[in-house]
């Protein structure tokens, strides 16, 4: 089968001619397999589409297009209404986002505890010295002020998870930027629940070059240089 190893990027599929070479052409959208309702996504034109296949098949379809270039998975769930975010929402956004990194590599390192496997021997070391930390805030939802109290009081506790996930995102390719496709997974999981997240990403981009270098990452999050 020629298109066994013959790769492809996301909304193309294999198709081998007469000649028995294999290339890649759009995902027909009608095509792909039927999906559950918890699969359904949100486009940024604001569609509902019946999961991942159907949205990029039909990017693909867009190539060239303005509309195919505007045109990224917004959110995982049909859509919804999304509230405007607000200025004084988007200050608070970081102090949220980095207790909640900090809490997950907490929760990896609990877990490795009984099996490893979640994070690597030199992420472990650095964790254990969060986790031993006896000032860490339990898990849960937390008072702005508080949360900004110990930004300031631990901050060293807070730096390193701001830096894990950047490189778990930073992935295709490793080079110290995340795209658009990059952020997604982050982005998409999380709008619903954080309405903020896609502006905070649009203001971290100082450059607005619609990248995310590391040093705009560590900026948006309040580390310091």
């Amino acid at each position: 089968d020629p298109c066994r190893n013959f790769h492809c990027k996301r909304g193309k599929v294999c198709h081998v001619d007469k000649q028995g070479k294999p290339s890649c052409i759009c995902q027909d959208p009608a095509s792909c397999p039927s999906t559950k309702d918890y699969e359904h996504v949100c486009g940024t034109d604001n569609k509902t589409y019946d999961g991942t296949c159907q949205l990029f098949g039909t990017k693909c379809q867009l190539e060239g297009t303005k509309m195919g270039r505007q045109l990224h998975l917004d959110y995982m769930g049909s859509c919804k209404y999304i509230p405007h975010c607000t200025d004084y929402e988007v200050d608070q956004f970081p102090l949220r986002m980095r207790d909640w990194l900090k809490n997950i590599l907490m929760q990896y390192y609990e877990r490795d505890l009984d099996t490893s496997g979640f994070l690597t021997e030199k992420q472990r070391n650095k964790v254990k010295k969060i986790y031993q930390n006896d000032k860490r805030l339990v898990a849960g939802n937390h008072a702005v002020e508080l949360l900004l109290h110990d930004f300031e009081k631990n901050y060293h506790m807070y730096v390193y998870p701001v830096h894990w996930e950047f490189h778990q995102l930073d992935q295709h390719p490793v080079d110290r930027v995340l795209t658009h496709s990059e952020l997604a997974p982050l982005r998409a999981s999380l709008v619903p629940m954080e309405h903020c997240i896609t502006r905070f990403f649009q203001e971290c981009d100082g450059d607005q070059d619609k990248l995310i270098a590391l040093k705009e990452w560590c900026h948006c999050f309040g580390i310091k240089e």
